[in-house]
């Protein structure tokens, strides 16, 4: 979906991700384009309109991060993610670490060498096998330190997990010192949509039942902001749909549909 933003919808982009193209390569280019007309329906054009806006979203909270000290970019079920390819100046001196199962890295691993994507020295593959270890011995053997400021971004995961292990992760990130922060999707109950949010959600969730990973888990924004502060954060809020149509979406052409549901939450120690 990153890469059907960069080659189908209109300037100016929410996300410039040029590595997701060059990582899918020029087949999966001649795919998108061949068909187009499905990625121009409401439904393509609002999950799309999601994907490119979390990534974003999240990668301005980093900046702010790093500016207050932040030296570790942890990304949990990290998959084909692009930041560590396509990085800026300022996180250069980041020691980014990608999370994620080992055979999904392997796949990732393949795909860049295909690419010719050189894989820059702060970035790490931290490949963690869950049903072996937990999150924290997995992080600290591979190398991240848990005295120093980190930056977490857990993007269109909670939904498919179930609630223990998203608690599970939020106890982890507390351990971490101040200034340490984490942004992570969630989904809402769908009895609480109505109209194009709720055949919306109905036909997403039909595509990822029958891709074999059902959603599993849904919270009100009471429930994440009780989970939060539970966990032990202090600062919590939500990017709304207002924020988000202000910030990124205002001077732009309306060809991407912005969910009224508030789907991204936010937290620092």
């Amino acid at each position: 979906m990153r890469a059907v933003h960069q080659l189908l919808d209109a300037y100016p982009l929410i996300l410039d991700d040029p590595a997701a193209l060059t990582l899918l390569g020029e087949d999966a280019m001649r795919q998108i384009k061949k068909s187009h007309k499905h990625h121009r329906k409401l439904e393509a054009r609002a999950l799309r309109a999601h994907v490119v806006l979390r990534s974003r979203f999240t990668e301005d909270r980093l900046a702010e991060a790093v500016e207050r000290g932040v030296v570790q970019y942890v990304i949990l079920g990290a998959g084909f993610d692009t930041f560590a390819f396509r990085q800026p100046v300022w996180a250069r001196n980041l020691k980014i670490f990608e999370i994620d199962q080992p055979a999904t890295q392997a796949q990732k691993r393949v795909r860049l060498s295909e690419a010719g994507m050189v894989i820059l020295p702060n970035l790490r593959f931290a490949a963690i096998d869950f049903e072996r270890e937990s999150l924290r011995d997995g992080l600290i053997r591979n190398g991240v330190s848990m005295t120093e400021p980190t930056f977490f971004s857990w993007l269109g995961v909670t939904m498919y997990i179930q609630e223990e292990a998203i608690n599970t992760v939020l106890r982890t990130v507390v351990e971490f010192p101040a200034q340490s922060e984490i942004v992570f999707t969630f989904t809402q109950p769908p009895d609480l949509l109505s109209g194009a949010e709720s055949k919306f959600h109905s036909s997403l969730s039909k595509v990822v039942t029958d891709a074999g990973e059902p959603f599993v888990s849904y919270f009100t924004l009471a429930a994440i902001e009780g989970k939060l502060r539970d966990a032990g954060f202090k600062n919590i809020a939500f990017l709304s749909n207002d924020e988000a149509e202000k910030r990124y979406f205002r001077k732009r052409p309306p060809d991407l549909f912005i969910s009224k549901r508030t789907s991204i939450a936010y937290a620092m120690l």
